[in-house]
């Protein structure tokens, strides 16, 4: 791949904030993320300056009469277009999807929506709310099964449900973050996801974890995850990998980075899972990792996000 370099005198950025914490059930994961794009913003010379977006961030970003946002919030409020709107009202440029893509990729049922009418493979799933037949679910999408809320990331609020007297507490626990829920059916195979960098894919990333699943503590606190880079795949069926995890990513409306989530089955055949508009940063997180894959280093990797809202 064609690794393109940034050039460009630091002042050119002006005055950044970089968006960062927020009040989502992702708070933490998103301060982590925004201090590790400080640190590398100011490695860089770009007259970065963190804001905490839990409290008037509208007034903070008048006031200080910032150049450019660096979003890193994760979740609620910043990964949803609520955020994107409210910089397109300031006339502030930012880094990223824009509004509607946010708003569809924060929305896994959305999401879903869009890639089966354009014949994306996902999962078969249910919607599922409090007066849901529970045995309709099963009944539809066999077991096991993963319960998961709509609008929610990080695998916050998620459950295998692997008999039936599981499904109601798992239904439980993902509605104490959305009223509606989304029961998938559980595809048996191989976990990957694939970054989008400036409209080129990066190395897929297969994922190996002793637990039930890629969840909240597998992501972010165990260190016994393991990730494969290369992938273990030939390349022909990378290549196939990436060609659709571009297309899902386009189908959204997504804009300069993000990350696709998928699964292959036991038979080769892939699954879309989600989008990611804004993925994190940190020190496990994935999108990092697929750039030094691919030969380009964190604090260069964050530079390329921030000069794509100069565009």
């Amino acid at each position: 791949m064609v690794i393109r370099m940034i050039n460009r005198d630091p002042s050119e950025y002006g005055k950044v904030a970089v968006l960062m914490g927020g009040k989502s059930a992702e708070r933490e994961i998103s301060l982590q993320s925004g201090q590790a794009v400080f640190d590398a913003l100011k490695r860089k010379n770009v007259d970065a300056h963190i804001l905490d977006a839990k409290d008037d961030v509208i007034g903070q970003l008048q006031k200080n009469n910032f150049d450019r946002a660096f979003i890193m919030l994760h979740g609620r409020y910043g990964e949803d277009g609520i955020m994107q709107g409210a910089l397109e009202l300031l006339e502030l440029p930012y880094t990223g999807s824009g509004v509607l893509a946010s708003a569809l990729g924060m929305d896994k049922l959305r999401t879903k929506e869009i890639w089966i009418a354009n014949n994306i493979p996902t999962p078969r799933f249910c919607v599922v709310n409090k007066n849901t037949d529970l045995d309709l679910v099963i009944e539809e999408l066999g077991l096991p099964i993963i319960v998961k809320p709509l609008c929610e990331g990080s695998s916050i609020g998620m459950s295998k449900v692997e008999t039936e007297s599981e499904l109601p507490d798992a239904i439980a626990t993902a509605m104490k973050f959305d009223a509606n829920v989304l029961a998938e059916k559980w595809i048996v195979g191989s976990e990957y996801t694939v970054t989008i960098l400036d409209g080129q894919a990066l190395p897929a990333i297969r994922l190996e974890t002793s637990h039930t699943f890629y969840d909240y503590d597998a992501k972010y606190i165990s260190d016994d995850t393991r990730y494969h880079c290369p992938c273990g795949l030939e390349k022909d069926e990378e290549t196939a990998l990436q060609t659709l995890a571009l297309k899902a990513f386009d189908l959204i409306g997504a804009k300069g980075w993000g990350r696709i989530d998928l699964m292959v089955d036991e038979n080769g055949s892939p699954y879309l899972i989600e989008i990611n508009t804004l993925p994190g940063m940190t020190s496990h997180s994935l999108v990092p990792m697929a750039a030094m894959a691919a030969g380009i280093e964190f604090d260069d990797l964050v530079l390329r996000i921030l000069d794509s809202s100069l565009s």
